[in-house]
């Protein structure tokens, strides 16, 4: 399945043509969906249900989005997307694929349902081939539509993930947020989308390991852990911080340039 998982993401990310790339997507959904549901539970069952239903439905827009476009200009690259039509129903597939606002209910359902591993998968490795196609079409699609996206997804990542004590749904709530950043700037800077992408990516995995490592899934749990391994728990309080976003910490730098490639489009 892991091979499965790197081959459906390697084609997606290196195909030039619309149906190569929606079989990426497909082969990476059912790689993924046993992880999800291995442990028998039925929350397991239940998330790999849920992720399974979105996920297609996904993949059909995105398939009708590229079929409508071959049918208007005669071909199916990617690069070459340029029906209006087609535009508006790729941006909500791949919003729907990623979990961005307001196709993001999924998500935090998902990811509390799977085992640490497999949701580290969800939230880094999954979030690729879609951000690698939104980024392949970024010039074609509408600013204001992935503006809007950004916006809600930023502030419901924010509000949303206040009020839980389950880290894996904070996590989650987390990856909402840092969607709504990296799909904001998409239009005027796609470099800055993938700077983004990359930082968030190598934060969640040390969040994830250092959890799983732990074996901490509460909040209350986490407050217990520090005696077990204090430096560990010191690292991971400094790569919380650092996906919060505050200053002196790596996670800053993406939001700080975000934010002023944006003042310099006349955005913020």
């Amino acid at each position: 399945f892991t091979a499965s998982l790197l081959l459906g993401t390697t084609l997606t990310i290196s195909s030039n043509h619309w149906i190569m790339a929606w079989a990426g997507l497909e082969i990476n959904t059912l790689a993924i969906l046993p992880m999800i549901s291995k442990s028998h539970h039925p929350r397991a069952i239940e998330a790999a249900t849920k992720y399974f239903l979105t996920q297609a439905t996904a993949s059909a827009l995105l398939l009708f989005s590229s079929m409508i476009n071959a049918w208007q200009t005669g071909q199916w690259d990617i690069t070459q997307l340029t029906n209006p039509t087609s535009c508006l129903i790729l941006t909500s597939a791949i919003a729907m694929k990623l979990g961005l606002g307001p196709f993001h209910f999924w998500f935090p359902e998902v990811l509390q349902g799977t085992p640490l591993t497999t949701g580290l998968l969800l939230s880094t490795l999954m979030k690729f081939p879609p951000i690698t196609l939104l980024y392949m079409t970024s010039p074609s699609l509408n600013p204001t539509v992935l503006t809007s996206m950004a916006i809600l997804s930023t502030a419901l990542g924010g509000w949303m993930g206040l009020n839980q004590t389950q880290i894996r749904k904070i996590l989650a709530f987390s990856s909402i947020s840092h969607l709504g950043w990296m799909t904001i700037i998409i239009s005027y800077n796609p470099k800055l989308t993938l700077l983004n992408f990359y930082l968030y990516a190598l934060m969640t995995t040390a969040t994830f390991l250092t959890l799983h490592s732990t074996k901490a899934s509460k909040l209350s749990t986490l407050m217990t852990t520090w005696t077990k391994a204090p430096t560990l728990n010191a690292a991971l309080l400094l790569t919380l911080l650092s996906l919060a976003g505050l200053p002196p910490l790596t996670g800053f730098l993406p939001k700080w340039l975000i934010i002023q490639e944006l003042t310099k489009q006349d955005m913020a």
